[in-house]
Parts: structure tokens; C-alpha cells; sequence
């Protein structure tokens, strides 16, 4: 480690202000301060000056500058306290391969990027138990509740849903109700009432049939328009996405819809997506659902088991066109797994956030890293230079 990470923190500066300062990505000089690594992009004595330069700007003591670029091997207690606030890991936003990147490694394709087709899905055991849950629902009736945090995979395996019914040519009609800025209370934004979901019901299975003024004679028209659609061969899914944001009321409303049968077999099947917000609305201690938690299936998408994690990579990677064995460390593996392991709600505790957007995220920032100091192999070092 160079002493130049101290010398920012002297003068109450961080990694940011200086790469901002001498037009350099941010990664390459946390690389640059941690593992004494100098960017090929630009020529290092004239790197130098500039840091140089903005450390004397900044008011450092002569003595700070003329070491900055010694190599400080001393790592005390002391030390450690006084990092700052940016060296904590964090979560990246979207990340996306440069061309120098692509080049550098033989990759004409994001391995990272959105999927195309459900054989691009990385399915595991976990992943696989969520995904029949929800085609059996759809299929076969029932009511399910996917929980995931954001980058899980739950939009993904939405999809997939839609995607397999269209293959299959399946006779179920999926419903995916929506209202713009949906928020469980009027404050934050509009609410997402249960005449939303009677309204795109009605629209899917009697998209000829002008609604009625009333909610009591518009909902058996949607029963009879539902019954008439059993009648033809069709099956009914209600699917909503972001249902963590779905108001106690409208949740408990779903007992309705959840209750339209003919005879012994009911009308609509339901699936809600959303973030772990929505399993505390599901809680068994929340009596005001009771009845509908009762009748709720939860599954839930856990981050990647850190067994599995070199499996995934290798996956993505096969799907762009280039093994990644060939420049990806295995040091690089267990960095991964060290960095995304972030503060949870509860003090002092650390939980995995190993889930896919993450470690794309990640990864596709650490191949951009490494293709812009030339290192040809993704390691540890690389992986914690990412800043």
C-alpha cells in the first residue's frame, strides 16, 4: 500500500476528489493506492505531478508529498481506524464492459448483461424450486409469494414464467396488472387498490365487455367473464411485481379474488413478486392478513451459495464465448464472496449479497479495471481495487 492513501487522508481528502482532480477512473487509483498498481492509460511521471501537485493544492507538508509514493508496509490498529468512509464495501450501480475491456479479454458480448433467452438463465437448486413453484401456480392454481432482494432474479424468473407458457402453448392467460408509481399509502405515491387488479382481470379474459359502474356488479362480471373463460379451456394468473408495495387493504382484498370458483375449482391463481418488505406484510403475526397468509405459499431467492459461485461465472462466461479459466484467478472467487458480504438491518451483523446483478456488477467493474492498468488475470487484488 502506498503512502499516498494516507497523505489524502491528512488533508481531509478522499480517492474520489483526487481522481476527479487528475482526470483518472476512480478504480485505478484505489488500485493504484492499494496494491501499488500505475494505470498503463496514462504516462506515470506525469501521473505522478499531477498527484504531486494536487496534494500541495490541497496544503499537504513537503515531507507528506516527497513520500507519497513510497510504499507503506506498516498496517496497525490505529491505521485501520482512520479509513475512511469510502474503503467500506458497497454495492456498485450497473456496470457495463468498455470496448478496452472486451478487447483485452476476447469478449464481444457483456457476460453480465441482460438475459436473451432462458437457456442464458444460471438455474441452481434454489433458483429451480422458485421457478417450478411459480410455473405450477400459473399452471394449477394456488397462491404463491416470491421474496427477494433487488438483483435476486426475480424479474428474470417473471420472464421465464412468460416465456415457458408462450412455448409450451399453454392455455393460461397471465395477468400483470401495474399502476405508475405504485406505493402501499397516497403519501409516497398512488396506491395500488384492489379495483386495479378487478379492472385488468375483467380487461384479460372480456376485453370486449364495457365494465360496470358499480365494484359489486363489476366484480360478477369479472366472475362470470372468468367462468365463461374456465369454460373455453383457459386458466387465469394473477402475477404482480413489486408487491412489497401493495397496501394492507388491497392485500386482504386478494381473499376475494382468490375465492372466485365454479364448482370445486378455483378461478384465479396468484403470484406476488417482491422485495423482503413483502414477507413482513405476510407475517404470521400480522392478524389483519391472517386469512390471507394462511392461504399464501412463501418462497424465497437466497443469494448464491459461495460453493456455487465459481459455477455461475464459469456459466456467464460460457454464454458470451470465452472460458473463464483462462484469466480468472481463484483467489478472485473468494474476494468476491468477502466484498458483497454487506451490513444487514441488524447491528453489527454482515449477511451475503451474493446475487447475480451484484456479482455481474462486480465483476464487469473489476475486467474494466483490469484492462485499464493491463493486468491480465482477475485476482484478489483486482477484485478489492474496485472502488
Amino acid at each position: 500500500m502506498l503512502k499516498l492513501k494516507g497523505a489524502l487522508t491528512s488533508v481531509g481528502k478522499s480517492q474520489a476528489d483526487l481522481a476527479r482532480a487528475v482526470g483518472v477512473n476512480r478504480s485505478a487509483i484505489t488500485h493504484l493506492c492499494n496494491n501499488n498498481l500505475w494505470p498503463k492509460s496514462i504516462d506515470r511521471p506525469e501521473l505522478e505531478q499531477k498527484i504531486r501537485g494536487f496534494l500541495e493544492r490541497c496544503g499537504a507538508a513537503a515531507a507528506t508529498v516527497s513520500t507519497a509514493f513510497d510504499d507503506e508496509t506498516a498496517h496497525d490498529d490505529a491505521h485501520q481506524s482512520s479509513m475512511s468512509s469510502e474503503d467500506e464495501e458497497m454495492l456498485l450501480r450497473k456496470q457495463r464492459l468498455t470496448p478496452a475491456a472486451k478487447k483485452a479479454f476476447g469478449i464481444f458480448r457483456d457476460p453480465f448483461d441482460e438475459l436473451h433467452s432462458p437457456d442464458e438463465m444460471w438455474v441452481s437448486p434454489d433458483i429451480r424450486y422458485v421457478r417450478d413453484s411459480m410455473y405450477t401456480t400459473a399452471r394449477y392454481g394456488g397462491f404463491v409469494a416470491v421474496i427477494g432482494e433487488s438483483g435476486s432474479g426475480k424479474s428474470t424468473l417473471r420472464r421465464d414464467l412468460v416465456q415457458r407458457i408462450e412455448d409450451e402453448h399453454l392455455p393460461v392467460k397471465l395477468v400483470e396488472p401495474y399502476v405508475v408509481e405504485a406505493e402501499d399509502n397516497d403519501r409516497k405515491g398512488k396506491t395500488f387498490k384492489s379495483s386495479d387488479i378487478t379492472s385488468a382481470l375483467l380487461a384479460a379474459v372480456a376485453p370486449l365487455e364495457k365494465p360496470k359502474i358499480s365494484p359489486q356488479a363489476r366484480f360478477r362480471q369479472l366472475h362470470q367473464a372468468l367462468k365463461d373463460s374456465q369454460a373455453a379451456g383457459y386458466r387465469h394468473c394473477l402475477v404482480i411485481e413489486e408487491a412489497h408495495s401493495l397496501p394492507i387493504p388491497t392485500l386482504k382484498h386478494l381473499k376475494r379474488i382468490l375465492e372466485l370458483e365454479v364448482g370445486f375449482t378455483k378461478l384465479v391463481s396468484v403470484i406476488l413478486i417482491g422485495q423482503p418488505e413483502l414477507a413482513d406484510k405476510l407475517s404470521v403475526n400480522r392478524m389483519d392478513v391472517r386469512e390471507v397468509v394462511q392461504r399464501c405459499e412463501v418462497v424465497t431467492l437466497n443469494p448464491i451459495d459461495p460453493a456455487d459461485l465459481a459455477e455461475f461465472l464459469a456459466f456467464r462466461f460460457e454464454k458470451s464465448g470465452r472460458k473463464a479459466d483462462g484469466f480468472l484467478d481463484e483467489s478472485a472467487i473468494d474476494a468476491i464472496v468477502a466484498r458483497l458480504r454487506l451490513p444487514s438491518r441488524k447491528r453489527d451483523v454482515r449477511v451475503s449479497n451474493l446475487y447475480p446483478l451484484a456479482v455481474g456488477n462486480l465483476m464487469t467493474a473489476a475486467m474494466n479495471l483490469a484492462a485499464e492498468l493491463g493486468v491480465p488475470q482477475i485476482d484478489a487484488q483486482t477484485i478489492n481495487g474496485v472502488g
